[in-house]
């Protein structure tokens, strides 16, 4: 199925019931007095993150979600039933934006995350509410108010660990299909990918991450041009990138650039998207030295590493035959697990310092 990743829904809480003008009126109990009960509070609208959806598809048919108004209030002092909620399922990373006011009212990173997105209106009051010294039969109630509607901008950004930087057909797919059980499609033609694709890698029971490859991206993408532009947001919350780069590209329509100028240019695309995307670790995968001779591919790698004064961690692979992907996958995941350990102890430098700024 292909990706849906913004969406523009309309959320209408339900109103409030009405307030009941009502009398008690029996045969032994003269003077009854007023006993209008008050309406029942409208159902208020829920976005809720499920992990079983990775599509916002379904809003392109349905774009108007509603909860249910509160009952009006009754005589015998009886309440009107609030209405039920109405709760909209999306998939988990999905960030939420305010179209009126152009604000991002939250981000649903967790499975079973909710967020309010437009409360119901409270329900009105009976006449029971205004009797007094003065007043002993009042004829007043008070409507239930409006529920609120608001206009929302349903934004995916996927949720994935690494994300694969490249142009088209630099084999990012064929990669993702060597290293998971993910089977994007490969062909022999730009644009193959057109929609992002995630893929989980095991390295072992117990410790894995998740891989998203992105649509390739040529110069201008920031710009609009070609499709990452489009995509590019899905790499916005990954802690890893890895740069494929086709290690002697041939040449074809849209880009005769070398292996350092692709990666220059994707550099600029990143910048003019979002600086701070240069300042996540990037490692530069060298693909297709199955092309090569094994010298030669050596020689052309340490070329390009020395073209780009490149410092980060760089790799030689052939993602079509496997040959070194198990190695890249060991370094990510064990970059990872340092990751989770400076975590977990500034976690606990925190909670030890806390403690004794409440001892003192």
């Amino acid at each position: 199925m292909k990706l849906v990743d913004e969406a523009e829904i309309t959320a209408t809480a339900g109103n409030g019931g009405n307030g009941c003008i009502a009398f008690r009126r029996e045969k032994f109990i003269p003077l009854g007095g007023p006993n209008g009960g008050d309406g029942g509070d409208g159902g208020n609208v829920w976005l809720q993150a499920d992990e079983n959806l990775n599509t916002l598809v379904d809003f392109r048919h349905e774009t108007r979600f509603k909860a249910q108004r509160g009952e009006n209030g009754m005589g015998s002092q009886m309440y009107g039933k609030a209405g039920e909620d109405r709760t909209i399922l999306v998939p988990v990373g999905t960030v939420v934006h305010n179209v009126d006011t152009d604000e991002v009212i939250g981000d649903l990173t967790a499975h079973g995350q909710r967020l309010l997105v437009a409360k119901g209106g409270k329900g009105g009051l009976g006449n029971m509410h205004f009797k007094s010294s003065v007043n002993r039969t009042p004829r007043r109630a008070t409507p239930g108010t409006e529920g609120e509607t608001r206009t929302l901008r349903l934004e995916l950004k996927l949720l994935a660990d690494v994300g694969l930087l490249g142009f088209p057909n630099a084999g990012k797919s064929t990669f993702v299909r060597a290293v998971s059980a993910a089977t994007p499609k490969v062909a022999d033609y730009p644009f193959t990918t057109l929609y992002p694709n995630l893929g989980v890698v095991s390295v072992e029971p117990g410790r894995s991450f998740v891989i998203a490859d992105i649509p390739g991206l040529i110069e201008g993408a920031a710009d609009g041009a070609g499709l990452g532009s489009l995509f590019l947001r899905h790499v916005q919350r990954t802690r890893l990138l890895l740069h494929l780069v086709d290690i002697a590209p041939m040449d074809y329509e849209g880009s005769s650039l070398s292996p350092a100028g692709q990666v220059r240019a994707i550099e600029n695309e990143l910048r003019k998207y979002d600086p701070a995307m240069l300042e996540k670790p990037r490692w530069l995968v060298l693909n297709k030295a199955d092309l090569m001779f094994e010298d030669e591919a050596q020689a052309a790698a340490e070329a390009i590493v020395a073209e780009l004064d490149w410092k980060a961690p760089w790799y030689i692979t052939s993602a079509i035959s496997r040959e070194g992907t198990r190695p890249i996958m060991l370094a990510v995941q064990a970059f990872f697990d340092r990751l989770r350990e400076d975590e977990l102890e500034a976690a606990a430098n925190a909670a030890a310092g806390a403690g004794s700024d409440d001892a003192g």
